[in-house]
């Protein structure tokens, strides 16, 4: 005879969520790194949230919760909150027990708008970097941009009411972003990156890598532009926590410019930026022979190249392609989340672990 398909649900449970994940698994040690991070922000914590009142999410579960909807890709909050119900693993790395019950994502939106004001994101980043200081280099680094498509369509864009009379072109010439905006979203800019490519609105994300693990140590993100780029890439060099006198910067052909080149001497750096091929009046090439001759340009152009994977990760797995956020502010916020979530990636595999 056929037994019958009988399911009796376990009333109780006494085998952990820490019991549960494998002693190996990547989340611990990517755990360990988050929370020593954010322990170092608890004080900025305290300075977002008021002395009284009925009790918020918890700012360390928000940004756990944040990082594996980064590092696990998933699209939106909402699919985030529903896969947390289920979900061991997730529970158990953002801190929620076995029956707690789950956030609305829309309180978990809200909690999440207050840390995108108090600028956490790059404080965290500088917390991861901080904590993987003996994989850095000191000298080396490497900077570049990339599109990022905004949440917001071509037929958003439509004339502003009063447009100024003066646009920031050459000469006063009326731009199309003096001209038109996005309803949708504001701050977005029609751009392209070539004259092959379609205009699209988007924003523009920049990192900064050091050479010898490719470990992000700056990002921001800026309007669309064709200057943003060198004035971002100087931005993030003024950030950067400098241990070494003199250092390097490589970076491709579109930072050939002399302005560009002129700014990271006076910094103190020594640029090696890809040239033309040709030296022609149309696309000068700026650098100096020393500058060019110095025996780490070859490897500085050699180690240049890997920021693409940085870019790669960040739009094919953390989900940056087109980002679902409104606003540049979000969308740096965003952007630097990810950067943290992929250096505390590369991390735990490359720090040795404690015995």
């Amino acid at each position: 005879m056929r037994g019958a398909d009988e399911q009796q649900g376990a009333v109780f449970s006494y085998v952990s969520a820490e019991q549960r994940i494998a002693a190996d698994h990547p989340l611990r040690r990517i755990r360990e790194f988050t929370d020593a991070a954010l322990r170092a922000l608890s004080g900025e914590f305290d300075r977002l949230y008021a002395a009284g009142g009925r009790p918020s999410i918890a700012p360390e579960k928000l940004l756990r919760a944040l990082l594996l909807q980064v590092l696990y890709g998933r699209r939106s909050e909402r699919l985030l909150m529903e896969e947390m119900e289920y979900n061991l693993l997730f529970r158990w790395f953002v801190g929620l027990e076995m029956d707690e019950r789950v956030w609305d994502v829309t309180v978990f939106t809200k909690n999440r708008e207050r840390l995108a004001g108090g600028e956490i994101a790059q404080k965290f980043l500088q917390q991861v970097v901080e904590q993987g200081s003996e994989l850095l280099s000191d000298e080396h680094f490497t900077v570049d941009g990339t599109l990022l498509e905004a949440w917001a369509s071509r037929r958003s864009f439509e004339k502003k009411p009063e447009p100024a009379d003066r646009g920031r072109g050459a000469r006063g010439r009326k731009l199309l972003r003096d001209t038109h905006a996005s309803k949708t979203d504001p701050e977005a800019r029609l751009f392209r990156r070539s004259r092959a490519g379609a205009a699209r609105p988007s924003y523009l994300g920049h990192v900064l890598t050091e050479n010898r693990q490719g470990l992000v140590v700056g990002a921001c993100v800026t309007q669309s532009s064709s200057r943003a780029e060198r004035e971002a890439a100087l931005a993030l060099v003024d950030g950067l926590r400098r241990r070494a006198a003199s250092i390097t910067l490589g970076a491709d052909k579109g930072y050939q410019e002399e302005r560009f080149l002129a700014g990271l001497r006076q910094r103190g750096v020594v640029p090696h930026v890809a040239e033309y091929a040709v030296n022609s009046r149309q696309w000068p090439n700026g650098l100096r022979a020393e500058e060019r001759n110095h025996p780490g340009f070859r490897r500085s152009q050699q180690r240049r190249k890997r920021v693409e994977q940085v870019f790669g990760w960040l739009k094919q797995s953390a989900g940056l392609r087109q980002v679902k956020l409104r606003g540049r502010r979000r969308v740096e916020w965003m952007f630097q989340l990810a950067a943290a979530a992929l250096n505390l990636r590369r991390m735990q595999r490359l720090l040795p672990t404690a015995v």
